[in-house]
This record gives structure tokens, sequence and C-alpha cells, in this order.
């Protein structure tokens, strides 16, 4: 039967700041209804990875109140060793090259600075012919850092006839470090493109003829380019096997703060799991997925820094909620009563809600009550309520999943273009990356940055491009390019006859090139942005591929092995 949507779509919710308001309310109304049985029909597959299913464990944590004093002086140690070392040029980029690689970079923040503002300077003023590895070093640090260095000072490296040196193919060193560099290029950089290519074939071919610990090396920076992987995950492989002087000394501080930050962390999965359960929307909506951890990963992995704990367990609030109306969109509800749905969060209207159906009722009230008290501890903290502008997100999001949801009951694909347009916000990156401008709103909320945040930046529709597609191709993987998922991969065989998935493979690739491209642009000074925010920014590009990298078994291996050791093994050097 169709579902009417002439209900009173009157005035709504009344204050936004009810100081009793928390999850009990919520309890009361999951209680108070139980969901009833509609449609199957979805537009994308839902997967539901091992990894992430199921009860959590909880865990015995780690005290380190014993190891503080002795952290306190490892850590007056590498700060004077970076303030000497850091005098000579190539030793400071080596010694900030490891520091933020073992990721304990926030403790050297102001030295960091410090030495990049003399390396920026130099970069101007002192060119080397001979020292690839000193350059490219220079040159991707100070771009991480923001700061706007031309491609140009890689024109050195080239003969009089446009070519790379033959001199530079033999230097191993050197030729990681002008790849590692090539992965911040903006658009319009061939020089930089080209570099990168170059590197890159020149380094897969010497594999083979490096001893065991030279070949590890190059394989790690191919596979896993700094700039575009998480360094937390790829923090275990930068361990030194023999280290000495201030290596050895930056290795200890790092495992004494690995120990303390991965404590942090199991306190944080122990406090979102009975989050998680007390809501009880996992037993009340049966259909969707209940994966906390997963859920957690993305805030732990794009908010690393560990005194970002409370945002970390806030942001995966509305995570968790993307994820149960995604699987309302996809799984469960019929195209009538995802109108209807759609038109409640669009007024935002609770007296509305109460004639949705059971399963859309609760959601919503869960949705509306997580997003009151969000907005009123954000109130709290900063004096600014946003309120508005996070409803403006959920709206966002519903209107895309509807969109998708009407192409699939009419049985008709999208334009390629349209597609990616409405896909885009369908990834739900503004939603999380709009919270977690406000969350982290001590870094600096104004009429101006919230005006731009509203209005789906670049930064954030470069990150959700990646996103997008990156899912889209894990998707079109899974299926074995013959389902129906409604992907970029399956529009774009659509529109060009004759074309294989290979060729649409390859299509999605250079997009994703395309908006890290974009992505990087965004991330240099003048940035609107705080660091942390665009830091944010990059690592969920950095997360993408590890959560969709599926394999036969729908589970996702990559971010397994990640997973493991950050949260519950021991590690040692």
């Amino acid at each position: 039967m169709a579902m009417s949507c002439s209900v009173s779509l009157a005035a709504a919710s009344g204050s936004p700041f009810p100081q009793n308001r928390s999850s009990e309310r919520v309890k009361h109304i999951l209680k108070e209804f139980k969901p009833t049985p509609a449609s199957t029909q979805n537009w994308r597959i839902s997967k539901k990875q091992t990894l992430v299913s199921g009860p959590l464990k909880h865990r015995r944590t780690i005290n380190t109140d014993d190891s503080d004093l002795e952290f306190a002086e490892k850590l007056k140690t590498i700060k004077d060793l970076l303030r000497n070392e850091g005098e000579d040029p190539i030793q400071g980029l080596a010694m900030i090259d490891a520091i933020q690689r073992l990721t304990v970079d926030y403790h050297f923040q102001e030295e960091i600075d410090s030495i990049l503002a003399r390396q920026s300077m130099l970069s101007r003023t002192f060119h080397s012919d001979n020292n690839l590895y000193e350059i490219a070093l220079r040159f991707r640090l100070l771009r991480q850092q923001g700061y706007h260095v031309s491609a140009g000072v890689f024109e050195n490296l080239k003969d009089n006839e446009g070519r790379f040196k033959q001199e530079l193919s033999g230097d191993i060193r050197g030729l990681m470090s002008l790849y590692e560099a090539s992965q911040l290029s903006i658009r319009g950089e061939d020089l930089l493109d080209e570099a990168g290519d170059y590197s890159y074939q020149l380094l897969r071919s010497s594999v083979t003829h490096l001893d065991y610990k030279q070949a590890r090396w190059v394989r790690n920076s191919l596979d896993h380019p700094h700039h575009k992987s998480l360094a937390s995950f790829m923090a275990k492989n930068f361990f030194n096997d023999e280290p000495n002087g201030w290596v050895s000394e930056l290795q200890e501080l790092a495992m004494t703060e690995f120990k303390m930050v991965k404590s942090q962390h199991q306190l944080e999965v122990s406090e979102i799991s009975k989050w998680w359960k007390d809501l009880g929307l996992s037993k009340e909506i049966k259909f969707a997925r209940d994966q906390p951890l997963k859920w957690y990963m993305w805030s732990m992995s794009c908010l690393a820094d560990p005194c970002l704990s409370e945002q970390r367990i806030e942001l995966t609030k509305p995570i968790s909620m993307i994820y149960i109306i995604d699987d309302i969109f996809d799984v469960y509800g019929t195209l009538d009563e995802l109108v209807c749905f759609t038109e409640v969060i669009n007024r935002w209207d609770i007296a509305a809600a109460e004639h949705l159906p059971d399963y859309m009722k609760i959601c919503f009230k869960a949705l509306d009550n997580i997003t009151d008290e969000i907005s009123y501890e954000i109130y709290k903290k900063h004096g600014w309520n946003p309120v508005d502008s996070l409803r403006k997100t959920w709206t966002g999001l519903f209107n895309a999943f509807l969109v998708e949801a009407k192409w699939f009951a009419s049985g008709k694909l999208p334009s390629s273009e349209e597609y990616l347009k409405n896909g885009i916000v369908s990834s739900g990156v503004n939603v999380v990356l709009v919270h977690i401008f406000f969350l982290l709103g001590h870094q600096g909320i104004s009429k101006e940055n919230v005006e731009l945040i509203n209005n789906f930046p670049a930064i954030v529709s470069s990150t959700a491009t990646i996103l997008r597609l990156w899912d889209d191709l894990g998707s079109a993987e899974d299926e074995n390019q013959d389902g129906h998922d409604g992907s970029y991969v399956e529009c774009y065989l659509k529109e060009n006859e004759g074309s294989s998935y290979e060729d649409a493979r390859n299509q999605v690739l250079e997009m994703i090139s395309d908006a890290w491209k974009q992505l990087n642009q965004e991330c240099l000074s003048p940035n609107p942005f705080s660091a942390t925010f665009s830091k944010a920014s990059l690592n969920i590009a950095r997360m993408v591929p590890l959560m969709y990298s599926y394999d036969d078994n729908h589970r996702l291996p990559t971010l397994e092995e990640h997973v493991e050791p950050l949260l519950y093994e021991n590690v040692s050097l």
C-alpha cells in the first residue's frame, strides 16, 4: 500500500538545547515502537565485514602512569636534539620526516614550524643540482606544511634535452624521495607528474636486484607513499632494526607513545560500544549494520591527535547514523516511505515524524537527539550554535539518497556526470567534515568560515569525490562487473559503448588522481580552514582505500591487519 504524505508538516522541535536530553530519551522511544517489515530492494549492495560485526571484546588497557616522568624526559631530549640537528638542513629535514612517520609530530609542532620556515627561505635562495634526496624531501615537507613551493625546483634535475639526468637513475634513496614528493602535485604540474612516473618505473625495476631491506623500503614507498597513507597504520614499517643516535631516541619515544595512545583508543572503543548498546538501534532496526568498531575507525583515523579524544567519540555518533540511514534507503524502505522520510528531514519536523513507519520514526528521533546533543555541547564550548548547519548536511544526504532510490525504482541509469554530482553528496563526507569543523571549534569558528563550510567547499567535494569513486570501484570489482550496483563504472560503460571494464577502471583511477590534486591544492596556504581540519580531510581520503578493498568473503583484510596492532597487540621493535 502506498504511504500517504499528507501529514501535518508544521513546526517541529522547539528549543534545540533542552538540558535533559540524553540517550535515555531515545531508549524510551525504542521501547515504545517496533519496526514493521517492508521492501528489501536495494540500490547499492551493503557489506557486513567480519571485522566490525558482532559484539566488541573488552580488553585490559595498559597502565602507563609509571612512565609519565620517563616519557617527559624522553620528549625533552628529542626536542633538544631537534633544535640542534635542525640547524643542519639535511639532518633537520630527516628528523622531521622520521617524527612524522612515527606519528609523534604533534609533540614537536613548534620546532617543526621553526625549521620549515627556515627551509622555506632556503628553498627560494639555494638550489642544489646534486642532492636529489634533499631537494625532493624539502619540497615534500614544505608542501605538506602548506607552503606553495614551486615544482620548478626539479627543473635542475633535467639535462639540456629535457630528460632526467642519467646519474639520477642509480640514486635509490633520491628516487624514493622524488616519488614521495610527486604525490603532492596539483593540477597543471606536468613536471611533477613526469617525475613521479620516472621515479616509479626506475624503482619498480630496481626491486629485483636490491638487498632485502632496500627492496622492502622501495616496495613500501611505492605501495604506500607517505602523503597518501595513514601514518598511524604505516608507522610500524618505519622502525629501524638497528637504530642509532637520534633515531634510537626517537623510536623509544614513539614506542612509549604508541602504548599510551593504544590504551586511550581502547577506552574510547569501550565508551563507543557502551553508547551504541545503550542507544539500542541495533536491536530495534535489525536489518541495519551493527559495526561500531568500523565507525570508530573513521574517527580514529581522521582525528589522529590524542588530545582529540572527545571529538573522536562524538564524531562516531553521526558516522553511525550515516550507515544506518544508508541501510534504510538501500535495503529496507519502500520508495513511498523514503519520500515521506525525506520530507520530514527537509522540514525537520518531529510532529510529522509520528506518521512515519516505526523504524523510520526511531531513526529520526535518534538522529534528532544526537544532532541536538552535539550542537548543545559545541554551543557551550565555543559559543556557536551549529544546529542549522548540521541539519542542512543531513537534509542534503537524505535528498541525495532519495535521488538514488528513484533512479533504482525507474530502472534507468543516470549519466556518469549526473551520477557523480549526486554521489559526492551521498558519500556522506560532507556530513562528517561539517561535524568535524564544529567539533574543532577551538581552532576558529567565524561567520565567514561557517558560510563557507555550509556550501560544500572544494576541500570537502574533492575528498568526497575520492571516496565515492573508490567505493564504486570496489563495488564494481566485488560484483564481477555484471551486477546493477549503480556505480560510476556502470554509468560510464553505458555511455561509452564498446569500452571494457579495464577502460572504465582506468578512467576512475585518473579521476581519483585528479581529485587528489585538487585536495592537495586546497590544503596549501592561504587556507581558510585550520591545519587540523585540512589534515582530517586528507586522512579521510587516506582511509578510503582501506575501507573499500574487499576480498572474496566481503571482508577487509588490509584494514583488519592495521587495526589489530593499533588496538590490541603489543608491538616490538
